[in-house]
C-alpha cells in the first residue's frame, strides 16, 4: 500500500510539473537560442547511438521477417514487411529506450547537480524563474531532436535490413524497396511519429522532474540518475501499450464510419 501511495505521489508530482513547464511555454517568453542549442546539443550527441540502433534493429528486424517467410516462398515481401513493423513499433519505441538512457540520464544529472550545487536557487535569488530560463528550453529540446533522432534511426534501419536482406536472405536491395510504398502505408508512419511525440513528452517531463527535485547531494543526484532511467523505461512501456490500443479503437471507429 505504502508503495502504491509512493507511485500515485511520484505520478501526481510529475503531472504538476508538467503544467508548470506548459504554462512557462504558453504565458512566458522562451529564448529561442536557447531552444536550438538544445536541440542542437541532444541531437548531435545522441545521432550516431540512435543511428547505430536504428540500424540494427532493421536488421534484426528483417533476419526475424526472413526467417518465417522462405517457408512461404514470399521474400519479395521482405523489405515492404520489415519496414513496416520497423516504423510502426519496434523502431520507436527502442530509439525511445536508448535516448531514455542517454538524454534522459544526462539531461537529469546536469540538471541534479545545479540543484544540489544551489544554482537553480541562484537564479531564482536573481529575480529569474528556473522553469523559463532553464527547464522549458531543455524540455523543448528534447522532444524536438527526438523527431529528427527517430528520422535518422528510421532510415538507418532501412539500411541495416536491406544489407542484412542481401546477406542473410539473397534479397538484392531493389527487391527489397519495391514493395515498402505499397506496405508502409500513410497510417504506418503516422503512429511511428504520434508514438515518437508520446515517448518525447515522457521522457522529458520525467528527466526535468527527477532533475529539478534532487536533494541528497551527490548520492541525490545518481539516486535521480537511476530513478529517471528506471521510470521512463517503464512509463514509456505504458504509453506504448495506451497509444497501440487507443489507435487501433480509433481505426476500427473510423472503418466503422466508411461501411
Amino acid at each position: 500500500m505504502t508503495l502504491f501511495i509512493s507511485i500515485l505521489d511520484e505520478v501526481g508530482g510529475a503531472l504538476l510539473f508538467l503544467q508548470k513547464i506548459l504554462r512557462s511555454l504558453f504565458y512566458k517568453k522562451i529564448k529561442i537560442h536557447e531552444v536550438f542549442e538544445q536541440i542542437w546539443k541532444v541531437t548531435a550527441d545522441s545521432f550516431f547511438t540512435t543511428a547505430m540502433a536504428g540500424f540494427f534493429v532493421g536488421a534484426i528486424m528483417t533476419v526475424q521477417f526472413a526467417l518465417q517467410m522462405k517457408e512461404f516462398g514470399a521474400l519479395g515481401y521482405l523489405g515492404g514487411l520489415a519496414t513496416s513493423g520497423t516504423f510502426r513499433e519496434v523502431g520507436p519505441l527502442l530509439i525511445a529506450f536508448m535516448l531514455s538512457g542517454k538524454v534522459g540520464a544526462f539531461t537529469s544529472a546536469e540538471l541534479g547537480t545545479m540543484r544540489v550545487t544551489e544554482q537553480i536557487d541562484a537564479v531564482r535569488c536573481l529575480g529569474a524563474d528556473p522553469m523559463q530560463e532553464i527547464i522549458a528550453p531543455r524540455f523543448l529540446g528534447i522532444i524536438i531532436s527526438s523527431f529528427f533522432l527517430l528520422g535518422g534511426g528510421l532510415i538507418m534501419s532501412v539500411f541495416g535490413g536491406m544489407l542484412m536482406g542481401y546477406a542473410f536472405a539473397g534479397v538484392n536491395f531493389e527487391e527489397y524497396l519495391r514493395h515498402v510504398p505499397m506496405i508502409v502505408s500513410p497510417v504506418s508512419i503516422l503512429s511511428g511519429v504520434i508514438k515518437c511525440g508520446a515517448f518525447a513528452l515522457v521522457l522529458a517531463t520525467i528527466c526535468t522532474f527527477k532533475g529539478f527535485t534532487t536533494t541528497g547531494g551527490a548520492k541525490g543526484v545518481g539516486r535521480a540518475v537511476v530513478a529517471t532511467s528506471v521510470s521512463t523505461m517503464i512509463c514509456i512501456v505504458v504509453v506504448d501499450w495506451m497509444t497501440s490500443f487507443l489507435g487501433e479503437v480509433i481505426l476500427q471507429m473510423i472503418r466503422g464510419y466508411r461501411s
